[in-house]
């Protein structure tokens, strides 16, 4: 059975993810299978500081983050697959899918060819809450 919720309590379980990230979480895009939520990650290949904060303030139940601008170079070669934000201390806050442009994913890059040294770059950067 699928719940469905309205618009401002699906903000407000949004707003508590930016809450939770801090003022200095961190993006991690990882290639492989996506663990069960919170599981042991994969290849790591690029790790990006957040902004503070990681996001606006929520609305229609879509949270839309800041896209980080600088240090988004890739620590490894491989194609992304999926990412995981995490906290200032590393605790898992959430994982999500990662597509090229258009691909559908919650994190979209111009490419999830992703080669190590080079810019990773971003192109949409969104979570919807449920029913949307």
């Amino acid at each position: 059975m699928a719940l469905s919720f309205n618009t401002t309590l699906r903000n407000n379980m949004l707003s508590q993810i930016t809450t939770a990230i801090g003022s200095a979480g961190k993006l991690r895009i990882y290639d492989g299978a996506k663990p069960a939520s919170g599981g042991a990650a994969t290849n790591l290949l690029a790790e990006i500081a957040l902004a503070n904060p990681a996001a606006g303030s929520p609305s229609g139940g879509i949270l839309t983050f800041t896209v980080p601008q600088s240090d988004n170079s890739a620590d490894a070669t491989g194609t992304a697959t999926w990412a995981r934000i995490v906290d200032g201390t590393n605790a898992w806050i959430v994982d999500m899918t990662v597509t090229s442009t258009g691909g559908g994913g919650d994190l979209q890059l111009v490419t999830s060819s992703i080669v190590a040294t080079q810019k990773v770059e971003i192109t949409a950067f969104t979570i919807t809450a449920g029913n949307v």
